[in-house]
């Protein structure tokens, strides 16, 4: 249970938490193509960065004063680390580090945020949204403008400056930067607070069926997207029967498959849970799903 949080709003708290996830593992994430530049020139960085730390004689400079610096040798370290450290050879260990890093600068930011939200919106369940016409004009899906610039105006400094520092937000970020970075996390995460139990929730694993994740929110994947169905049964790709199957996916995971392919590329070639394992029919994604994986498997909340 993470710590400061009521128990009745835990429930939110890890739906909010993965929602804000999402965005960060995705900033984060390294195309495949681009990994050997990218480790070269991180590696390049961090040599750097560690030559600028030391004096003659191995004594340490100190940073400089002000809020950035601190911002910068503190949490917002977490995540300019785990960019150094991924994709570098022989580093099993780190790689164990760096999941945890960026787990726990994650779970700082959402302990940050969540409690700003207002009551209403941190213990909203689909019961009293579905019976509360009050709350259903004060929180509309999508919110409006309005709202998410009052919600996103008690956001805490300190969070900011740690967005700014991690290069998920802008240097100098202005209310438009913090507004369009916020507006998905508060929708999808008042999206997933208020959906009714899904049809196919008999069917529900206990684990990410791709990351292998089990203490975070689950969500259900159509395989054979349903703005395709159409097109699918006039095609005669797939058969009707198997036109709802769903694979059970974190938020981070379910994000990655849709980028992975269109969806017409994931109906034709990633319509069971094995052929997304697999990187597709012809396998072409192999790798970036493995390495999709690899990574983000190893990103945990210490408060589990």
């Amino acid at each position: 249970m993470a710590h400061g949080i009521p128990p009745d709003e835990q429930q939110n708290y890890n739906h909010f938490l993965d929602c804000l996830s999402e965005p960060i593992l995705r900033a984060l994430a390294i195309p495949s193509d681009q990994d050997s530049d990218l480790r070269r020139k991180r590696r390049g960085r961090k040599e750097r960065r560690r030559g600028k730390g030391k004096k003659k004689g191995g004594e340490e400079e100190k940073g400089g004063e002000g809020k950035g610096d601190e911002v910068d040798s503190g949490v917002g370290e977490m995540v300019v680390g785990t960019e150094d450290r991924r994709g570098d050879g022989d580093e099993g260990e780190e790689e164990g580090e760096q999941g945890d890093d960026l787990g726990e600068f994650i779970e700082f930011l959402s302990s940050q945020i969540f409690p700003t939200l207002p009551t209403p919106l941190r213990t909203l369940t689909h019961k009293t949204y579905l019976t509360s016409n009050k709350l259903q004009t004060l929180y509309p899906t999508p919110l409006p403008p309005t709202t998410i610039s009052h919600l996103t105006t008690h956001i805490p400094p300190t969070a900011i400056d740690i967005l700014e520092s991690s290069s998920l937000l802008p240097p100098q970020s202005d209310t438009t930067d913090v507004q369009n970075f916020f507006t998905p996390v508060l929708n999808t995460y008042l999206t997933a607070i208020t959906a009714p139990p899904p049809i196919w929730s008999t069917t529900r694993t206990s684990e990410c069926e791709l990351c292998g994740r089990g203490w975070i929110p689950l969500t259900y994947h159509h395989l054979i997207p349903r703005s395709t169905h159409e097109r699918v049964l006039k095609r005669k790709w797939h058969k009707e029967e198997v036109l709802n199957s769903v694979m059970w996916l974190c938020r981070a995971c379910h994000s990655f498959v849709h980028r992975l392919a269109s969806n017409e590329e994931l109906a034709k070639g990633f319509y069971t849970v094995e052929l997304v394992r697999e990187g597709g029919k012809d396998g072409e994604k192999r790798d970036e799903v493995d390495g999709w994986v690899k990574w983000v498997g190893g990103v945990r909340w210490k408060s589990r």
